[in-house]
């Protein structure tokens, strides 16, 4: 017959408690974070445009304007802001939400203030010489419930109902009148000025 000798468990120290209980903090904390940017991947990903320009809007550094047009500054420029009546010089791109790129400029390109789609005249008139800033163009402010095709090859390139991201760089603005000079006398002189000569 054998007899079975109990052997008493050890207590656990304090010190591996005050372990243990750390361990398990930093997992809570570490699930909620998971959570947490999970959520804001999935609410960018999927989420309906309303409800992504809300969860935008909370991100440093991000303003919202009365219209709900949404500005971020990436480099801040200096001096004035151009206005309906200018010319603006700028480099951009424009994505849509899932980063497909519909739009960038080859080279600085001349844009009439005025004659974009209403979110990019606004961001325009609030951007400063030498700038970079980021744009987030509602529907209501962009192209609204109409898609655009390429003329060129006739497939669509902006869903309807697309919320626009833009980034732009505005390099230089000058107003509408001078731009209209400048082109005149590049191609050829000014209207009724006699031609050059031959000489």
């Amino acid at each position: 017959m054998s007899s079975v000798t109990a052997v008493p468990i050890p207590p656990t120290k304090r010190s591996y408690l005050a372990w243990i209980w750390f361990g398990i903090a930093v997992a809570i904390a570490g699930g909620a974070a998971l959570a947490w940017f999970g959520t804001a991947t999935v609410v960018a990903e999927r989420a309906d445009n309303a409800s992504f320009l809300a969860a935008n809007k909370a991100v440093d550094g991000v303003t919202e304007t009365a219209s709900g047009l949404q500005i971020q500054t990436i480099t801040e420029g200096t001096g004035a802001s151009p206005t309906d009546s200018d010319v603006a010089l700028v480099n951009y791109k424009g994505t849509l939400r899932n980063g497909e790129e519909f739009d960038a400029s080859q080279q600085p390109t001349p844009l009439p203030v005025a004659n974009m789609i209403p979110g990019f005249t606004e961001g325009l008139k609030l951007m400063k010489k030498g700038g970079k800033y980021r744009l987030w163009i509602k529907p209501e402010l962009g192209y609204g419930s109409e898609a655009k095709t390429d003329p060129r090859t006739g497939r669509e390139v902006i869903p309807a109902d697309s919320l626009l991201i833009f980034e732009v760089e505005l390099l230089e603005f000058l107003p509408q009148s001078v731009y209209m000079q400048m082109m005149q006398q590049q191609m050829g002189g000014a209207p009724g000025a006699p031609p050059p000569s031959g000489n």
